[in-house]
């Protein structure tokens, strides 16, 4: 055997070499940290967010619709309804009309108005509506919506006696944006204390607290100016910082824990003869990995959100990216070093405190077993794995079950809070004028020969629908003609509400049946619909469409990161086995919470955000929750491959494993549940959806799946769990076959 100062010394990890550079050099590694997130925001306020236009949304025959009407210059315009009605009775000609004349007047001083249309008075004669057409872009209408707002506030201040209210895409979605922020800053208020209080009885040190919470907050920081940033490559859909936050908190702390719950060991096991550099080597050395490889399979996973072409999922994987590689560059980097100075000032203490004693310092920590309580939670799947796993499993299917019945819906106005004072104005609105709550646009693009043809075929067109029961009566559509004659538009009235099957089946028979027969007669014409309605059942069948190309590419991707990580094709079908019923059981639990109104009794929510399940929710979710859930798997197994690989028999090595990350993973799991639940008392119905789901999916994943499923199936498989890894094969020959 060579001697030991003659062998080739072994290159590190590259998570090794800068844990070990950041504990060597403390300050510099904070400071470093600290510059890159102060640049990250500076950059990214500089730079501003570059939302998502109207064309970034376009999908399928509506997208098309879209597209004809933009190349003739001929999109929908922005408009804002004033509604005018008295406040008790009939509305008379004497109060109305100084009220009109007074919007009107107000109106068009603004440059922001391109014109204002006469006044319409609703069919019960309750009330009028006075359409304010802004100048630009839809998308563009809510960043100049305020002016307006203010107009018709002082108009309601003008006249107290009526009611004067002012609606319109732009005003709910500025409300909307505004209720969106308000909910963040709650969300914080809730999880920042619980997060607290949990770390708190983990570690039970404030400082120790402190760093979790620190490095969680800076990565979210840096995250949010790295996407500011990279939205001007990848339009931000307007959710990304609700994102950030939902996952930086959870993954940040996650991390801190894995790799502060090793140092501790580590510490323990050294008894006082390893200084605070060595300590943080050993930790980096595994769990360093960890979290590596963790944060590179929540990252992959996630970014089979690309493959769906959705602008909102697109800007969901984005977020998501940016945010975990930001908690992981912290955890590499800022956290050795934070461990170092701490650990540090402790052994200054200790010293000054031996002094004044004169008695040795003992160590601190010392190591932790499974404990009492995890050895009875793990008893059954040691002792009975068969009955165990058929038990447990049985029950996540029985969960799921209700999934089998996910009725998806597009969220819009009529699932939005109506505490959004543009929201309550609409209902008003869509009563008082219901055929405004549907307007179906029609696009015909043909030789400008067949100008007149085209005129006729819409004509009829119009005339088939008065005749229809499905369509607005009385009505006259509003038809628009390019200057080269080329292009017309005219749209089309429903008086259902947008989610509605009456709505739905108004649009299939404008498409299949009304268009054919009508402009589909005119040579060489091309036609397509678009509106709310058009938009959303297009979005549904794009998102079917390419709904098994991202689960087919994520499930592969995990289970080759899996396979390669743990070199067992084993261990990779048992992850993406798990990952899949734990998810499954999550979207069973949302239906049965939100699609069957449970939690409108339990919790009160509005029912209109829980009849349908929001169509972007399921496969976000899934993504998401296969990612996360990697964390645990590959925390949880990478412990019991580190105990088979010292020659532990795989049956004492999945106690052990288990046993030993049991504390830090249901730590982490609580964090998590707290983030995630906190998002359900947020008023946006898809956020209080997602925060629902991942919650309850932490859960189950961290107290059944990895608690219960994960070591009966391992310990039934025995050594056969590692299949077809030789290095474990000849770790595991020197134990006795049991």
């Amino acid at each position: 055997m060579r001697p030991a100062e003659s062998r080739p010394k072994e290159k590190r990890p590259v998570t090794v070499r800068l844990a070990v550079w950041s504990a060597r050099h403390p300050w510099r590694a904070l400071a470093g940290w600290l510059a890159f997130v102060v640049l990250c925001l500076g950059v990214g306020l500089a730079m501003g967010t570059h939302k998502a236009t109207g064309e970034d949304y376009r999908v399928g025959e509506a997208g098309r619709a879209e597209t004809l009407a933009a190349e003739a210059r001929l999109d929908r315009e922005p408009v804002e309804q004033v509604l005018i009605a008295a406040r008790s009775g009939p509305l008379t000609r004497a109060a109305a009309e100084p009220a009109v004349r007074d919007v009107t007047a107000r109106m068009r001083k603004l440059p922001e108005v391109a014109r204002v249309a006469p006044p319409v008075r609703s069919a019960d004669g309750s009330s009028l509506r006075v359409a304010v057409i802004m100048k630009g872009a839809e998308a563009d209408a809510d960043d100049h919506v305020a002016p307006l707002a203010a107009q018709t506030a002082a108009v309601q201040r003008s006249h107290p006696e009526l009611r004067v209210a002012e609606t319109g895409s732009p005003s709910v979605s500025v409300g909307v944006d505004t209720q969106r922020g308000d909910d963040l800053a709650l969300s914080e208020a809730i999880t920042l204390p619980v997060t607290l209080l949990t770390l708190l009885a983990v570690f039970g040190s404030a400082l120790m607290v402190a760093v979790p919470l620190l490095l969680a907050l800076s990565s979210i920081a840096a995250a949010i100016g790295l996407s500011m940033v990279v939205s001007h490559l990848q339009p931000d859909a307007g959710v990304g910082t609700n994102i950030i936050l939902l996952i930086g908190m959870a993954v940040g702390v996650d991390y801190t824990l894995f790799y502060l719950k090793r140092e501790r060991e580590e510490r323990a096991r050294a008894g006082g003869r390893l200084g605070p550099e060595a300590l943080v080597e050993l930790a980096a050395a595994t769990s360093g990995r960890a979290i590596v490889v963790s944060g590179l399979a929540v990252i992959v996973s996630t970014a089979t959100l690309y493959l769906a072409t959705d602008v909102v999922f697109s800007s969901l994987a984005t977020s998501t990216v940016i945010v975990v590689l930001a908690a992981v560059l912290s955890s590499l980097t800022a956290l050795p070093a934070l461990l170092v100075k701490i650990a540090q000032r402790a052994d200054r203490r200790a010293a000054r405190r031996a002094q004044r004693t004169g008695r040795r310092p003992e160590p601190r920590e010392r190591p932790d077993g499974p404990g009492r309580l995890w050895r009875a939670l793990l008893r059954p799947a040691s002792e009975h794995p068969a009955g165990t796993l058929c038990v447990s499993v049985l029950l996540m299917l029985a969960l799921a079950a209700p999934a089998l019945g996910m009725q998806l819906r597009v969220l819009n106005k009529d699932s939005h809070s109506r505490e959004i004072p543009a929201l309550q104005t609409y209902d008003r609105l869509t009563t008082a004028f219901p055929e405004l709550r549907v307007q179906h646009q029609i696009v015909v693009r043909a030789p400008a020969a067949e100008a007149a043809e085209v005129a006729s075929a819409l004509r009829k067109l119009s005339e088939r629908a008065q005749s229809d029961p499905l369509y607005a009566k009385g009505v006259t559509p509003l038809v628009k003609t390019s200057r080269d004659r080329r292009t017309t538009t005219m749209e089309l009235s429903t008086p259902h509400k947008v989610s509605s099957p009456e709505a739905v089946a108004s649009l299939d028979r404008l498409r299949t049946d009304h268009l054919p027969d009508t402009v589909g007669a005119v040579p060489g014409a091309e036609f397509a619909v678009s509106g709310d309605v058009a938009h959303d059942t297009d979005y549904l069948a794009h998102q079917d469409a390419k709904l098994p190309l991202v689960v087919g590419a994520l499930l592969l991707l995990t289970f080759l990161m899996t396979t390669l990580v743990f070199r067992s094709v084993v261990i990779g079908l048992i992850g993406v086995a798990l990952n899949l019923l734990s998810a499954a059981a999550a979207f069973g639990l949302v239906v049965i919470f939100f699609q069957h109104g449970l939690a409108s009794t339990l919790f009160g929510f509005d029912t209109a955000a829980t009849s349908a399940i929001g169509s972007r929710v399921p496969l976000f979710l899934f993504v998401i929750l296969f990612g996360l859930s990697m964390d645990y798997q590959i925390f949880v197994v990478s412990r019991i491959r580190e105990a088979a690989l010292r020659g532990v028999p795989t049956r004492e090595a999945v106690l052990d494993g288990v046993g030993a990350s049991a504390k830090v993973v249901t730590s982490a799991a609580v964090v998590m549940v707290t983030v995630f639940a906190s998002f359900m008392f947020l008023h946006l119905a898809e956020m209080k959806q997602i925060g629902f789901s991942l919650a309850v999916a932490v859960l189950l994943d961290a107290f059944v799946i990895r608690v219960v499923i994960l070591p009966s199936a391992l310990t039934l498989l025995g050594r056969a769990s590692w299949w077809p890894s030789r290095t474990m094969r000849r770790a595991q020959s020197a134990v006795p076959v049991p």
